[in-house]
């Protein structure tokens, strides 16, 4: 029985050797090829390093070849940014200053109504634009119209447009055909005075003004 015994737990320790011998060369194996990974990671770090190294060589060279490209790099990205915020701060002044086109009521009766921008459209031959429209709805409702094309033609022209602003009680302004001066003289005018204002920039949105629509102001 003691030899029977024997037999069995040499049995027992051969298997217990045989595996462990297995978990150990399969132990060695994973140790073998995480080590190729780390080397590989190594040498990718390497690489990259070395690429950045130069990248940062060449743009010492440039800067030192070009005196001030940093505070040009830096002023460029500032504009971009001043440029994208007036943008943004133009479109919430038009929001808050100037009254949608639609949204016009008005009682013009014996009132002064100054439209600033032209008369015509490029093609002479079309029907009127929004000047002559403005113009019958604001002389059917019993106002008196004023005109000024908006245009840029000097110190008598500007004083002219000051002096319709000054005279209106409600200034009109058609965006696409006035210029930019004009355009910001009526919008200074308006502000500081606290006159109303409708800003259109098609001649088709004057359809709105209706003498049955109008509304004290």
């Amino acid at each position: 029985m003691i030899a029977h015994e024997h037999r069995v737990l040499m049995g027992e320790y051969g298997r217990a050797q045989a595996r462990c011998s297995a978990q150990l060369a399969a132990q060695a194996a994973r140790i073998a090829q995480l080590e190729s990974e780390l080397m590989r990671a190594r040498a990718q770090v390497v690489i990259r390093d070395t690429q950045l190294a130069l990248a940062r060589d060449a743009l010492a060279d440039l800067a030192a070849s070009v005196p001030g490209l940093p505070t040009r790099a830096r002023l460029a990205r500032k504009v971009e940014w001043l440029g994208e915020r007036v943008q943004d701060l133009m479109r919430e002044l038009l929001r808050l200053q100037w009254l949608p086109a639609p949204a016009l009521q008005a009682d013009v009766r014996e009132k002064a109504v100054l439209y600033v921008g032209s008369y015509l459209t490029q093609d002479a031959g079309q029907a009127a634009d929004g000047a002559l429209m403005a113009q019958q709805a604001v002389e059917q409702a019993g106002g008196r119209f004023l005109h000024h094309a908006g245009g840029d033609d000097g110190a008598d022209d500007a004083a002219a447009l000051e002096a319709g602003l000054v005279a209106a009680d409600l200034v009109i302004c058609q965006t696409g055909c006035v210029s930019h001066d004009a355009y910001w003289r009526v919008h200074d005018h308006c502000k500081r005075t606290g006159k109303q204002c409708v800003l259109v920039d098609q001649p088709q949105a004057m359809h709105f003004v209706r003498k049955e629509a109008l509304a004290a102001f």
